[in-house]
């Protein structure tokens, strides 16, 4: 690591150690991490996050390259990520890179990859808590899944998870979402529409070629890390009205795989076997829905309002 870079870890740094939960993990991290649940230090945390040289790369162009003993993620003007054993991400930041980007990928791609080394089922999805359960959204970029999830936190309803929805099963097999990352992404538009006031939140990455959004805070007063209940998931596509359609069999397994998050990591993890287990065992235990709507946000608030009532009346197991 030259001057530079060492630099810049320095200032990243900060005070650190910090403990965090995310996913269901024991978090124990050189970087400050303010969207993650704060917790308890323990002597035994199962994935560290430090600041260091990573490896070289294969080529040095960006995105992710299978290195020996890992992954490593290159990001032009950001910094490497190399993350080892489903256990340890060691990030290199670039000289002055603002800390929301630094942060955006270490939470992204590089968790990412280290939920498949682990053998974990992560989906493109969020998630939301109704009643005692969760429901999760899944779709591609630009579904709505977050304005869904601002609708129903604007209406008191706990957001669990936000863009990476990690599914585990408890004892009796039953999935559960474990707790993500405490905040919404929200473009301007949602913003406005909503009644936020976008001067109050942060971008969540800067540069000239930067997307217009936003970090939101979710508020964490009952905040905890415990699993909750999965008691459907929903596939958001495009249709002319809200139509809910339950999927079965390969249907349902299809969707799982086309939105499970960074999907192409799977066998570059190595970690197809225990995907394809989570996956089936997810779609056995757990209705899987097609709920088309209208896209746009001039009819929001109807469509929304129906995915409710409709999982408010999904049969308990």
């Amino acid at each position: 690591m030259g001057p530079g870079m060492l630099s810049a870890a320095v200032n990243h740094a900060m005070t650190g150690p910090f403990d965090y939960s995310l996913f269901g993990l024991h978090i124990r991290s050189e970087l400050r991490l303010p969207e993650l649940l704060e917790v308890e230090n323990s002597s035994h945390p199962q994935v560290t996050i430090r600041l260091g040289q990573a490896p070289d790369a294969p080529t040095n162009g960006p995105g992710l390259h299978l290195t020996e003993g890992g992954l490593l993620l290159m990001i032009p003007a950001v910094g490497r990520y190399f993350v080892k054993d489903g256990s340890e991400i060691i990030v290199e930041p670039h000289p002055g890179v603002p800390d929301a980007n630094l942060r955006l990928f270490l939470l992204g791609s590089a968790m990412g990859a280290l939920l498949h080394q682990r053998g974990l089922l992560p989906l493109h999805a969020n998630a939301v808590e109704v009643g005692d359960r969760a429901f999760a959204f899944m779709g591609e970029s630009g579904a709505g899944k977050s304005t869904l999830a601002a609708w129903f936190n604007d209406r008191g309803f706990r957001v669990v998870a936000d863009d990476v929805c990690v599914v585990g099963f408890a004892d009796n097999g039953q999935p559960q979402v474990c707790p993500g990352i405490g905040r919404l992404r929200l473009w301007r538009e949602v913003l406005d529409v909503t009644g936020r006031d976008v001067a109050a939140y942060q971008r969540s990455f800067f540069g000239a070629d930067a997307p217009d959004k936003y970090d939101v805070p979710l508020s964490q007063p009952s905040a905890t890390d415990a699993a909750i209940p999965l008691a459907a998931v929903y596939l958001l596509e495009r249709s002319e009205a809200l139509q809910i359609e339950r999927l079965t069999g390969v249907a349902a397994a299809e969707a799982v795989f086309a939105n499970t998050y960074r999907g192409a990591l799977v066998p570059m993890t190595g970690s197809s076997e225990d995907h394809w287990s989570a996956s089936v065992q997810l779609v056995r235990n757990t209705p899987i829905f097609r709920a088309g709507r209208r896209w746009g946000l001039g009819d929001m608030a109807e469509q929304f309002a129906g995915l409710l009532e409709h999982a408010e009346q999904v049969p308990r197991p």
